[in-house]
This record gives C-alpha cells, sequence and structure tokens, in this order.
C-alpha cells in the first residue's frame, strides 16, 4: 500500500501545527488596543473631573504684586475674578481688560494662574512724567502722553507742562496742524531727553507750539529747546554749555550746532 503523497504530509503538518503566527498575535493586539483606548478615556474624562468639577483645582485665592500708588484691595475689587471658579475657566484675557478700562493708572497686568487654587495679579503702574494743572489739581502724564490720573498732591520732581498756545498766528497753525494731543507727547519726549542733571531742576516745560518748547529751571533759568527733534545731541550741547557757563541764566540749544547762553 503506497504512503501520503508529498501534498497530503504537507496539509497534516499544517494542520498539526496551528494558525499562522499572524493569526496568533492578532487577538492579543486587539485587546491592547481596546485596553489602551479604555485605559486614554478614563484618564481624560479623569483629567477634565479634576480641571472643571472637583474641588482641588479652584479659585481660592488672588494675589497682587508691583503696586506702588494703587492699594492691593483696589486691584482685586476692580479685576472681579471668579473665586470658587474651576481654575482653567477663568478667562484671564477679561481680568486684563478690566483692569486696564477700571484703573487706568495700570499700564499693564500680567495674569497668571498659580496652580492648584490661585490667580497672580503682577502689575505695572505709570509713571508720571509731567503734571498739568486743572482747577487747582494735578492730572499726571506719563512717557507716552496719557493722562491717566488727577491728584490733590503733585508727584515730587515731576515738572508741570504748560500750554500756552496761542490761538494765532504760528502758534495757532502748529495747534491745528499737530493738535494738543500731539503737542503734549512732544513734551514728553523732550522732558524724556532732559540731562538727569538738568531734570532735577526742572520745573516747567512751557509749549508754545510745535518749534517752540523751553524749559524753566530753578533760579530763574530758563532753556529754549525748540521742537523735540535731536533730543539727545540737545541734551549733550545743554550739559556742555551750561559746565561752560554755569552762571549764566538763559540757555538756547534749538540749534545744537550752534547753541549760545545769556545773563549772569
Amino acid at each position: 500500500m503506497a504512503g501520503p503523497t508529498t501534498a497530503e504530509r504537507g496539509a497534516r503538518q499544517q494542520e498539526s501545527s496551528g494558525p499562522p503566527p499572524g493569526r496568533r498575535l492578532r487577538l492579543p493586539r486587539l485587546r491592547t488596543i481596546i485596553i489602551l483606548a479604555v485605559a486614554l478615556v478614563l484618564l481624560a474624562g479623569g483629567t477634565l473631573w479634576v480641571l472643571y468639577g472637583s474641588q482641588w483645582t479652584r479659585v481660592e485665592r488672588v494675589s497682587v504684586s508691583g503696586t506702588r500708588v494703587l492699594t492691593p484691595d483696589q486691584i482685586t475689587g476692580a479685576a472681579d475674578v471668579p473665586v470658587g471658579a474651576p481654575l482653567i475657566s477663568v478667562d484671564t484675557d477679561a481680568i486684563e481688560d478690566r483692569l486696564g478700562r477700571k484703573l487706568p493708572r495700570i499700564d499693564s497686568v500680567d495674569v497668571v494662574r498659580s496652580w492648584p487654587h490661585g490667580i497672580s495679579l503682577k502689575v505695572t503702574e505709570r509713571t508720571p512724567v509731567l503734571l498739568v494743572e486743572e482747577g487747582g489739581k494735578f492730572v499726571e502724564v506719563d512717557d507716552e502722553g496719557v493722562r491717566f490720573a488727577t491728584v490733590s498732591k503733585p508727584a515730587k520732581g515731576v515738572p508741570l507742562l504748560e500750554l500756552t498756545v496761542s490761538r494765532s498766528g504760528s502758534s495757532a497753525a502748529s495747534l491745528r496742524r499737530f493738535g494738543e494731543t500731539r503737542l503734549v507727547r512732544e513734551a514728553v519726549r523732550v522732558a524724556d531727553a532732559v540731562p538727569a542733571a538738568v531734570e532735577r531742576d526742572t520745573r516747567v516745560v512751557k509749549v508754545r507750539s510745535y518749534d517752540d518748547i523751553s524749559l524753566e529751571l530753578t533760579n530763574d533759568r530758563t532753556v529754549a529747546w525748540g521742537s523735540a527733534e535731536k533730543g539727545h545731541a540737545k541734551a549733550r550741547t545743554l550739559a556742555a554749555l551750561m559746565k561752560a557757563a554755569p552762571d549764566a541764566r538763559h540757555f538756547d540749544v534749538s540749534v545744537p550746532t550752534a547753541p549760545a547762553s545769556s545773563g549772569s
């Protein structure tokens, strides 16, 4: 009797060895994928619950730093941070907008989430560089020409701004062309450019027109500055001129390459 053929022996061997390796691995891989997917869903759900549903990450305190004139109570009152709300849901941009709108003295504020329970408000206040006297009080003007606060007592060492623009002649033309806001900014530019030694003695920055800005110093001294252009050159020239003529009462640096001094 003849034995099994080669084909029959191959078929029997395949049956005895079971399914191919690829088939054996397919089911465990599928189980692993399902387990990982379920774990990810549970992790995401748990994270969302911790951030939005639990008491572990809710706003419990608001801290304030960087204030000089404003008080922390003023800052927190204007910020209106929703205490008790999920920390993740706090709209930091809205808080910044409220503070800037309600407290013009604030130049900028950084609203930071301090996990797990805090909101931190890091404030930068505007600094006055000029004062405008109005009705016995003083309006503070910052280095961008922004009028941001009215105070009853002027800040020490901050000069007054006098806009003495005539309604006729060249001064009127300057006012029509540039506007009062621009002229105030030009005065700020001059105040920023004044040398430190002169800044301490500056009492008034007077603006008659765009090209006619002057300084009134202590001891009845005056400086004809001209426009705010070439401020650094004028500052250097003024410092040298005052050193060369310490007893002079009037200094002219409107043309920095041709300065002049007079009086004694």
